[in-house]
């Protein structure tokens, strides 16, 4: 005669409840706002993506403004992980500044929910919404970023000195902010030549 094991179910926290569904609304409405726009991405159609209730997404949320600022600090921290792994702290000036760059773009085209942040980001500035604000805000953080990285570079002697750090910076950032906004118009562009070309030229402008 056998005898079967049973295995204790293991409880979720209250925390961990509450940190799957909140990570499910905010998939759902990125999803949403990919394929119909801001405008889709009412509570209810949210809610009925995610399999939650209408009045969950305002409870976890409270209004439009904090839903997108919910999925802006979504996709900050899931960069900032993917350039942790990277280990571009580690790197030359010049390293870091390209694996940025390369995990940028590798990841713009398959990652829907960066696409949305775009999208949010053009109806912001078409709109002169008060939402722009959040938009600068991480915009001036990866300037901020980049700007060091080229600073640690001319001080290893791997960038060529007389480069101004700042503008370099924003025309990087300018860079990827052009090619995110041509996903848009343009969502079956082949990214990868791109992405190749844009390091190789890269690398020899800055280059010491």
């Amino acid at each position: 005669m056998t005898s079967t094991l049973k295995v204790p179910l293991v409880r979720r926290s209250q925390s961990d409840r509450r940190q799957q569904s909140e990570s499910e609304l905010l998939r759902a409405a990125a999803e949403l706002i990919v394929e119909r726009g801001m405008a889709a991405a009412t509570f209810e159609n949210i809610g009925a993506r995610a399999g939650y209730s209408r009045g969950l997404v305002s409870q976890r949320f409270g209004s439009k403004q904090g839903l997108i600022e919910a999925l802006i600090v979504r996709l900050q921290t899931r960069l900032q992980d993917l350039l942790a792994d990277r280990q571009l702290d580690c790197a030359n000036g010049l390293e870091a500044i390209l694996g940025f760059v390369d995990i940028y773009l590798r990841n713009l085209a398959d990652d829907g929910e960066m696409r949305a942040y775009f999208v949010l980001m053009a109806g912001a500035v078409a709109e002169v919404s008060d939402l722009r604000g959040p938009f600068a805000a991480v915009h001036k953080e990866v300037e901020t970023r980049l700007e060091a990285m080229f600073l640690r570079g001319q001080a290893e002697g791997v960038i060529r000195q007389g480069l101004n750090a700042d503008a370099a910076a924003l025309m990087v950032g300018a860079l990827l902010l052009g090619l995110s906004t041509q996903m848009l118009v343009d969502p079956g562009l082949d990214l990868e030549p791109i992405r190749e070309t844009s390091l190789m030229t890269l690398r020899v402008s800055f280059s010491a």
